[in-house]
């Protein structure tokens, strides 16, 4: 427990978006040395659901994008050994420890239907334009922009573009 103390203290105090602007990158540059892959996210979801569909009763092998990555291999069997799942889980077991070691975890009650309605309209359709994209912002723009690929600095131009205006959205409608 004192260990977690400690920890907490550093993290609350000394953690700044440099570092872990840094960290992202050097674990960036890791994915793709140690896999020979770019780094994504968005393909481990979009396996998941095609499981869920499977599990209820839907045919996913006449999906040619299901079929090309599965290449006869059992969904299930596939997404426990594929390395998108195991870098998804750390994703959310590192956001997990963060927010604990920072001491940021709250529960809080609903006020604005609206506001909760329209993010889950929205997180919807981020994983919609992810998937039709190619990729999220990790996989299009993080790791587009390390490879110095055009693309990526296009995608952070755009992003940078719709969070302004998102922003004055929320703050005209939603507040």
């Amino acid at each position: 427990m004192q260990l977690i103390n400690k920890l907490s203290v550093l993290v609350k105090n000394n953690w700044s978006y440099w570092l872990g602007g840094l960290l992202l990158a050097i674990l960036n540059i890791l994915i793709f040395v140690l896999t020979d892959e770019p780094w994504g996210i968005t393909t481990t979801f979009a396996l998941i659901g095609a499981s869920g569909m499977k599990f209820l009763g839907v045919d996913i092998s006449q999906w040619s994008y299901i079929r090309d990555i599965l290449q006869g291999k059992d969904i299930i069997d596939y997404l426990l050994t594929y390395r998108g799942t195991i870098l998804d889980l750390g994703i959310i077991i590192g956001s997990l420890l963060s927010i604990l070691l920072s001491m940021q975890l709250r529960f809080r009650k609903i006020h604005k239907w609206k506001r909760a309605i329209s993010a889950l309209i929205g997180g919807i359709l981020m994983g919609y334009g992810a998937r039709i994209a190619g990729g999220c912002n990790i996989g299009a723009m993080v790791t587009g922009i390390a490879s110095m690929s055009i693309h990526g600095w296009i995608f952070g131009i755009f992003l940078l573009v719709g969070v302004y205006i998102g922003g004055k959205y929320i703050k005209a409608v939603m507040l």
